[in-house]
């Protein structure tokens, strides 16, 4: 199947496969997240502990509003909870401001939405350097990366097509790549398959599954597609920001 849509099989980046245990990705200890409006209070996350180990796929189940963007946010360090604590990749959050969380994110970290939120007036390529640009990588370096990005999720044929001229699922794949493209970490996605159709769908994960356990990057994603499960290691359930 895809071999049908273009997934290139091959690894990103030569052969550097996930092979030895290393310390956990993101771990999250007894964390609350609250909400006040005037006198009442409405508890997002109550008490989650979870953690998140290189190369495994993890997959984060639930309804809408049942916390799950909440708990993404949160791991990532773009909101703070209310109790508890946050180790990502080695670093307690709390510790860190406001520009040290940013650092970390765009040098660790890759995040994916359901929304491909591409710049529409640049190039497949160019949206995939961009956060090759964030960390000053030289040009040629930028767009060999991003080439060999792009020819991963099958798009190298359409490096030059901006944004505006791509369907949905190749805006998608694009995104993947440019979440890609600095080697992260941690892998988050965010209902990253809510806009494809069911075969574009089951490619993506499949192709996230295997750079998943090839690159032993954590990915953790937030998903309501059934088929999710059965490509997942491990499946959590949130429901009411109870992680069960």
């Amino acid at each position: 199947m895809e071999e049908q849509l273009g997934f290139d099989q091959r690894p990103l980046y030569g052969e550097r496969a996930f092979q030895s245990p290393a310390p956990a990705v993101v771990e999250a200890y007894n964390v609350w997240r609250e909400f006040r409006s005037g006198h009442s209070v409405v508890y997002a996350l109550r008490g989650v502990t979870l953690r998140i180990e290189p190369g495994e796929f993890v997959v984060l189940r639930g309804r809408s509003g049942s916390g799950k963007t909440t708990l993404l946010n949160i791991l990532v360090g773009l909101d703070d909870p209310t109790e508890g604590e946050v180790i990502l990749l080695g670093q307690r959050l709390r510790r860190l401001n406001e520009q040290a969380r940013a650092r970390l994110r765009r040098e660790a970290i890759g995040m994916v939405f359901q929304n491909a939120h591409l710049f529409p007036s640049l190039t497949a390529q160019e949206n995939v350097e961009v956060p090759l640009r964030l960390v000053h990588l030289e040009p040629r370096e930028r767009r060999q990366r991003a080439q060999a990005a792009l020819e991963r999720v099958g798009l190298a044929h359409r490096l030059r097509h901006r944004g505006l001229e791509l369907s949905g699922g190749e805006q998608q794949r694009v995104a993947l790549a440019r979440a890609l493209v600095h080697e992260p970490r941690l892998l988050v996605a965010d209902e990253p398959t809510g806009n494809l159709d069911t075969t574009t769908a089951r490619a993506m994960m499949q192709l996230l599954r295997e750079l998943a356990h090839e690159r032993g990057i954590g990915l953790l994603m937030a998903t309501h597609d059934p088929e999710a499960v059965t490509l997942a290691d491990r499946v959590l359930e949130i429901s009411d920001g109870t992680l069960r």
